[in-house]
């Protein structure tokens, strides 16, 4: 079987089995396979591959059609321009959450030597993607999860960022006490609890703890919110991404607090909104 061949016979598969990007997911998971890049594919496409390529090839396509994510089989995926190592421990990280590394390393660029939180950090991504683009910054990444913290240490070792972060278990601030920050950063769960169920097949086989925001979504949105003023320094930064329709919610969160100022929110590349920013008040 050539290389054309086996790419074909894979779409094919993804498609009738109603498989999102079906095409994609069949080359992305043949390079992972052949160790090769996209342009090998195209230039050598009518080159044979091994009996043991395609054994292998297609018992993981089986996997893409019982809803496992392309990206806990390759162990790969890409968020700000490096590849993260990730598997069923972590949340995969979505481009969506660009938008709130970006705002970040744009906030930590006009603060000298930025003490950063990343709460609930998962594969470490966001406290990764700062630290390789805002040199200066010491960063605290924090998860309840150490299969998590596993991963996120191996992510900075890979990125040469390791120096920079120190990674602690922690249920959000209880083990950081009497530290002062001038960003705290999270993202957080927030979908809601009973619409987890609904989510897309491979969706949900990533890590519930990594999803489920309570009964309306909102749980560690009021935590980080109240609790977090203990930990910001004055004229320092809350920086939340935030479900498409949650916008209001948790500006009103917020809000109620009374000690927050400046709010505002930015939209992600599809229009939706998705981070909000505040600051504490004097």
């Amino acid at each position: 079987m050539t290389i054309k061949e086996a790419q074909n016979k894979g779409t094919i598969m993804l498609k009738s089995n109603q498989i999102e990007s079906p095409k994609l997911k069949a080359r992305l998971l043949l390079q992972h396979i052949l160790d090769k890049p996209r342009q090998y594919l195209i230039v050598y496409d009518k080159e044979e591959i091994t009996p043991k390529q395609q054994w292998e090839y297609f018992v993981n396509i089986d996997k893409l059609i019982q809803g496992i994510p392309l990206q806990h089989i390759t162990h790969t995926q890409e968020f700000m321009k490096m590849d993260f190592y990730v598997d069923e421990n972590v949340l995969i990280p979505r481009q969506d959450t660009e938008v709130l590394v970006e705002e970040v390393i744009k906030i930590a660029k006009n603060i000298k030597e930025p003490q950063i939180l990343d709460l609930c950090t998962g594969s470490g991504a966001i406290g990764i993607s700062i630290a390789k683009y805002v040199p200066n910054a010491k960063i605290y990444a924090i998860d309840i999860s150490e299969k998590a913290l596993e991963i996120a240490r191996k992510n900075a070792r890979k990125q040469k960022v390791e120096k920079q972060i120190k990674f602690r278990k922690s249920n959000l601030f209880e083990k950081i006490k009497g530290i002062k920050f001038d960003i705290i950063v999270s993202n957080p769960p927030y979908i809601k609890k009973g619409d987890i169920k609904y989510l897309s097949e491979e969706v949900q086989k990533e890590p519930q703890i990594a999803l489920d925001g309570g009964y309306d979504g909102l749980d560690f949105y009021r935590k980080i919110v109240k609790q977090g003023i203990e930990y910001l320094k004055l004229d320092s930064y809350l920086c939340l991404e935030i479900g498409y329709d949650q916008k209001e919610e948790v500006i009103e969160i917020i809000e109620n607090e009374k000690k927050y100022k400046n709010t505002y929110c930015k939209k992600d590349l599809y229009g939706n909104d998705r981070v909000i920013v505040t600051r504490v008040g004097g």
